[in-house]
C-alpha cells in the first residue's frame, strides 16, 4: 500500500505548487506508515528531485493532453493505494474529478489541510464558495484529495528515492492547442514577494506606483477582493478566502484593511508588511511591520529608495 501522488509539471519544470503535493503525501504517508509513490511527466529532466519532499518512487510516463485522459493513465497506474493527491491548480481541477468517478473513490475537492485523523479520515474543506470551512469524512478505499495550492506548504523530508520510465493509456477525446502567453509577470502562487493593493488606492489609475514596486522588488501584484469585484483589477490577482491563497517569503498589503477573509489567504506568509493611514486598521494585528501613513507618500519613497539601494549594489 503507498499514498500516490500526481506532481504536476509546467513546460517540464516543476513549481511550488509540485512540491506541495508531495510534502502533502508525506505527511499523510507517515501517519499510516506507508510510502509515497509519485507520477510525474517523463518530460522532466530531475524527477529525482521529488525524493527531497519525500517521495519513495518516482514513475514517469508520457502525460496525456486532456484531465480525462490523464485520469484514465492515473487509474492504470495506481494499484494498491491508500490515498491518492492531486493538487487543485486548473489542471488538478479536472482531472481529480474525472479520476474519482473511474475509480469509484471518494474525494475531497478544496481541501485546505492535511488529514485531521486517520481512521476514519476526515479532512477540512471550504465550503459554500469558501466563504465558510466544513470538516467531512472521506470513508471509502479510494480517498481522494485534491487541495488548494499554498494551503499546506512546501515542506522537506529528504528521502531516498528509485525513478522509474513506465508507460500508461489515456484516450485523448480532445484536440489540444497549447498556446503559451509570455505576460512577463510572475505567477502569483509561486511568488516569493507579493505586493497587494486595496481600495485604499481610491482608483485604478493609481496602481501604476504598486506595479513600480512590484518591479524593483522582482514580485507579483495581487489585491483584496474589493478591488477585483468592482473591476479595478483582474480577478486572477485576488487574494484571498475566496481567491487565490499564497506563502510568500514577503507579502505587503498597501490600503488593505484586513478582512478575515482576506488574512485567510495571506497567513501563510513568511513576512507581512502592512501601509495604512488607520493605525487601527485590523491588519496591524497580523502584520510583522507596520508603517502607518498614506499610500501615495509611503510607496514612492519605497520605490526611490530601493532603486538607489540596488543602483549602489
Amino acid at each position: 500500500m503507498s499514498i500516490f501522488v500526481y506532481v504536476e509539471d509546467w513546460n517540464g519544470a516543476y513549481k511550488k505548487s509540485s512540491f506541495e503535493a508531495v510534502s502533502y503525501a508525506r505527511i499523510w504517508a507517515n501517519s499510516l506508515n506507508t510510502s509515497v509513490t509519485a507520477l510525474t511527466s517523463s518530460v522532466v529532466s530531475n524527477p529525482s528531485v521529488l525524493g527531497e519532499y519525500g517521495a519513495d518512487q518516482v514513475l514517469t510516463f508520457e502525460i496525456a493532453k486532456t484531465g480525462f485522459g490523464l485520469a484514465q493513465q492515473l487509474q492504470a497506474l495506481i494499484q494498491n493505494a491508500s490515498g491518492v493527491v492531486i493538487s487543485g491548480t486548473n489542471f488538478g481541477k479536472s482531472v481529480a474529478p474525472a479520476f474519482t468517478a473511474l475509480s469509484s473513490g471518494a474525494l475531497s475537492s478544496n481541501t485546505t489541510s492535511t488529514p485531521i485523523t486517520i481512521s476514519p479520515l476526515t479532512v477540512k474543506r471550504g465550503a459554500f464558495s469558501s466563504k465558510g470551512i466544513e470538516t467531512i469524512e472521506l470513508s471509502s478505499e479510494m480517498p481522494i484529495i485534491c487541495f488548494v495550492p499554498n494551503s499546506i506548504g512546501v515542506q522537506e523530508f529528504p528521502t531516498a528515492c528509485t525513478v522509474t520510465e513506465t508507460q500508461a493509456e489515456g484516450n485523448d477525446l480532445l484536440s489540444v492547442e497549447e498556446i503559451t502567453i509570455a505576460s512577463g509577470k510572475i505567477a502569483l502562487p509561486e511568488a516569493d514577494v507579493v505586493v497587494s493593493a486595496g481600495r485604499g488606492l481610491k482608483g485604478p489609475e493609481h496602481w501604476g506606483m504598486i506595479e513600480a514596486l512590484a518591479d524593483v522588488l522582482g514580485a507579483a501584484t495581487a489585491c483584496s477582493k474589493p478591488v477585483s469585484d468592482i473591476g479595478w483589477r483582474p480577478h486572477n490577482e485576488h487574494v484571498g478566502q475566496t481567491g487565490i491563497q499564497v506563502n510568500p517569503n514577503l507579502y505587503i498589503a498597501i490600503g488593505i484593511s484586513g478582512a478575515i477573509q482576506h488574512l485567510a489567504g495571506v497567513s501563510a506568509s513568511k513576512t507581512i508588511v502592512v501601509v495604512n493611514t488607520d493605525p487601527e486598521a485590523p491588519f496591524f494585528k497580523a502584520a510583522d511591520y507596520g508603517i502607518v501613513g498614506d499610500a501615495f507618500q509611503v510607496v514612492p519613497k519605497l520605490v526611490d529608495t530601493l532603486r538607489a539601494f540596488k543602483a549602489d549594489q
